[in-house]
């Protein structure tokens, strides 16, 4: 007994030291993003991107100032020469190109001057634009008002979204878990453990992850690492919760703390490492997206579930036997007691509704899935610049007010790259209502570049429309691609429905392969993944409500419905493994229907508390202020929530009723599959 005691307190010391220095020494690897990172790889705004670095000013970024008059009189001649003079003494400043003078608006209400900054990091970018509205406000004449938009400043408000934000989340999903453990087990003592272990994987999945993408060469953005801890923390403590309350069930009839955490080992590690597979094989077909940051994105969050089934299975047991019972106090599990799938719970009184009643709870289930799902026919997609953020920012604001005075697309035109006569694209595009204007603004070697500003403003339906017809106008010039803002949305649509088109069906054939190989079953996991299909589509269709009605969002981001179906198909699987697996166990002794309904008595309590918890951590990327991640984060919890609560609660061990023992045709239920064998080796430890 003293040598396992030791043993296991080495191994968990060693274990969590190992990773410790490895998370918090190596720390995260290091990259600068790239320009090619988020656009999708052979479209023709991604050809536009790479012509560009071979220009002069490939690495420039533009700011564009804006001044207006704050006593709403208009702008004076005089003042106008003032802002003249302001600007060229700015510029001079900050050691940046000279340019024209500020260009008054018609009707004399703002000026708009232009400054280009040099090339750098988006931290570095940023840095310089804050500079630059700094000195500008500092220098501008009595009673007018300044703000700066233009890429070069959207680009530095989006980074200053991220500025410590992988602080700020990583503290709110630690606060939330924390809560959530203090709730699920009532205990002062025993929730340091599980956060302890899933906070030091944590940390070294990011690690981990980050130098394994820098090997691969495959880039990621300042979302990776947050999403990956949101990951980490969601499944990690799901995958503690479901080994600590067998555990538990374990010492009620186990005197010997070590052999009842071998025994709960031997049971979990199938459920987990079933689970842990099917969320990495659905994690990895993000390897298949035309979008270098999705692949990122998807190799990252498969080493963090790695590394986190992998403290589930090998760390957190090995620090919890070094503890004696008395962790688990107040609610000391003692021999004698009733262990958990024989006691009288909640959930054994839900299975015995679900008993009575299965084909009406199956029919009401349909019924207020379907109701849910019908918000899915009305979701219009794709987010213009000014969509991207939860707060306004001042280049937002300061772009809607340029429009008031300046041709709409002034501050983001449309770009043509062209290995052609750049004549022959001004003459091109004259004819085009849509066009204002055309001005060759770069030339280098025979490439040209060609800024077209729009009539229409930038990110609009409009401005889309605009690019194909451009790019209809161009089609008879050679190497001629259509580049900027608006022709980036465009191509990232088109991208996000071919990823969609090849992955979802890809991740739906791979989870109802594991679980056939799981169950060895055909009719289950048919059953299974039908249902994790309908919560998608219910979840997807609530949230749009819910967008709608009570957040204000106008449209969905095209690469919510892919992310979302990723991780509610291969997370929310995860719960159906864990009811069936046991259901499988239980069938053993007691049948088929009746092993469904004792493991949902069993499992009941420690799955809601895992849905709910990685309900609450996904809608933790609300915190940082963009659109994208707080529609993510509502689908994913939406999702999780009816699954937890609606159709692994009620569905699922319904149709176990309805259908017995042809639940798990072609087997029969007294030969569930047996991964002992291959949790021994885990459990040896």
């Amino acid at each position: 007994m003293v040598t396992g005691r030791r043993t296991a307190g080495l191994v968990a010391l060693i274990l969590l030291g190992l990773g410790g220095f490895v998370a918090f020494g190596v720390g995260e690897a290091e990259r600068d993003p790239g320009a090619l990172d988020a656009l999708p790889a052979g479209y023709d705004s991604t050809r536009a991107v790479e012509l560009q670095e071979q220009l002069p000013a490939r690495d420039a970024s533009t700011a564009v100032v804006l001044w207006t008059s704050g006593e709403g009189d208009g702008l004076s001649r005089a003042q106008v020469g003032e802002l003249a003079s302001v600007l060229d003494g700015v510029r001079d400043e900050l050691d940046l190109q000279q340019g024209p003078p500020p260009q008054p608006s018609e009707d004399s209400t703002a000026a708009v001057g232009v400054v280009t900054l040099p090339g750098g990091s988006a931290t570095d970018n940023a840095d310089r634009v804050e500079e630059l509205r700094s000195l500008l406000r500092a220098d501008a004449p009595d009673g007018v008002d300044v703000a700066v938009t233009g890429p070069a400043a959207v680009q530095a408000d989006l980074a200053a979204v991220f500025q410590g934000a992988d602080v700020d989340l990583l503290l709110a999903t630690a606060g939330v878990v924390t809560l959530l453990l203090l709730i699920t087990y009532r205990s002062p003592i025993l929730w340091i453990v599980p956060l302890a272990v899933v906070g030091v994987a944590d940390r070294l999945a990011a690690s981990a992850s980050t130098h394994t993408l820098a090997l691969a060469g495959i880039p990621w953005d300042e979302s990776t690492v947050g999403i990956l801890s949101v990951l980490v923390f969601g499944a990690g403590t799901d995958y503690a919760l479901l080994l600590i309350s067998r555990y538990r069930d374990e010492l009620r009839v186990t005197d010997d703390r070590f052999a009842a955490m071998a025994h709960a080992l031997r049971r979990t590690a199938e459920a987990v490492l079933s689970s842990a597979t099917t969320v990495v094989l659905g994690l990895l077909t993000l390897l298949l997206s035309v979008v270098p940051s999705t692949r990122g994105l998807g190799l990252a969050c498969a080493v963090g579930v790695v590394v986190a089934a992998a403290f589930a299975l090998v760390v957190l047991p090995a620090a919890l036997v070094v503890f004696g019972r008395w962790v688990f106090w107040p609610r000391v599990p003692r021999v004698g007691q009733t262990p958990l799938v024989e006691s009288r719970t909640l959930w054994g009184r839900v299975g015995s509704v679900v008993a009575r009643r299965p084909v009406l709870l199956l029919v009401s289930s349909a019924v207020v899935l379907t109701a849910l799902a019908t918000g899915v026919v009305r979701i219009d997609s794709g987010l213009g610049t000014a969509d991207q953020f939860l707060d306004r920012p001042e280049s937002i604001a300061a772009a809607e007010r340029l429009a008031d005075s300046f041709p709409a697309g002034s501050t983001d035109p449309v770009q043509v790259l062209t290995e052609d006569d750049p004549g022959a694209v001004r003459r091109a595009l004259a004819p085009l209502d849509v066009v204002q204007s055309t001005r060759v603004t770069a030339r280098e070697a025979g490439l040209s570049r060609v800024d077209v500003v729009l009539t229409v403003p930038p990110g609009s339906d409009e401005a889309e429309r605009a690019v194909g017809e451009i790019r209809s106008s161009l089609a008879g010039l050679a190497d001629t691609f259509v580049g900027g803002t608006d022709a980036e949305a465009v191509d990232e649509r088109a991208a996000a429905g071919r990823d969609r088109a090849v992955i979802l069906p890809l991740i739906a054939g791979l989870v109802l392969l594991a679980l056939g190989l799981l169950l060895r079953s055909l009719v289950a996991p048919v059953l299974l993944v039908l249902t994790v299909l309908a919560t998608y589509v219910a979840a997807l269709g609530a949230s749009w409500w819910l967008f709608v009605s009570v957040l204000g969002f106008d449209a969905l981001d095209v690469g919510v419905p892919l992310l979302a179906f990723l991780f509610l198909v291969a997370l929310g699987v995860d719960y159906n493994i864990f009811l069936v697996t046991r259901a499988a166990e239980e069938a053993r002794e007691h049948g088929a229907r009746r092993g469904m309904l004792r493991a949902l008595g069993a499992t009941g309590g420690v799955i809601t508390s895992a849905g709910v918890l990685l309900a609450a951590v996904f809608a933790v990327l609300g915190v940082l202020p963009l659109v994208v991640l707080a529609q993510l984060g509502v689908v994913i919890c939406v999702g999780v929530l009816l699954d937890t609560l609606l159709v692994r609660t009620v569905v699922v061990p319904a149709l176990g009723v309805v259908l017995g023992d042809r639940f798990w045709w072609p087997r029969r239920p007294g030969s569930a599959p047996n991964l002992d064998k291959l949790a021994k080796s885990t459990s040896s430890v």
